[in-house]
């Protein structure tokens, strides 16, 4: 069964260019841009890992988070932040983080080991 990856990122150019990086990986790739778009969409898509920026319109990274664990049936879904803050001061509860901007390897290392 192919992993599903959930990818919420408003800066349009990262987020296609995650999509096409793990697409290639053989993972099923949704996205969304901003926490609204995502929040919708998680429960019919059902990912199996969250890519997360915190930096964002509408609901942001932190906002999602907390909707998120507030929710039992989405609490348990492994949440990767992806943000130029420093893991300091994104104060946010994940899973992994890869800080801004990332290399696509250690983007894929942390993907995989959650995934995993």
């Amino acid at each position: 069964m192919t992993t599903r990856v959930m990818v919420v990122e408003d800066e349009s150019d990262i987020r296609r260019a995650m999509i096409e990086l793990l697409s290639e990986e053989g993972y099923q790739v949704a996205s969304a841009g901003d926490g609204v778009e995502a929040l919708s969409q998680v429960r019919a898509f059902h990912p199996q890992l969250l890519l997360l920026d915190l930096m964002m319109p509408r609901m942001n990274g932190w906002q999602l988070r907390a909707a998120l664990r507030d929710d039992p049936e989405l609490r348990s879904i492994p949440v990767l932040v992806l943000s130029a803050l420093p893991p300091e001061r994104s104060a946010i509860d994940a899973d992994g983080f890869v800080q801004k901007p990332f290399d696509l390897d250690t983007l894929l290392n942390e993907v995989r080991r959650l995934a995993a």
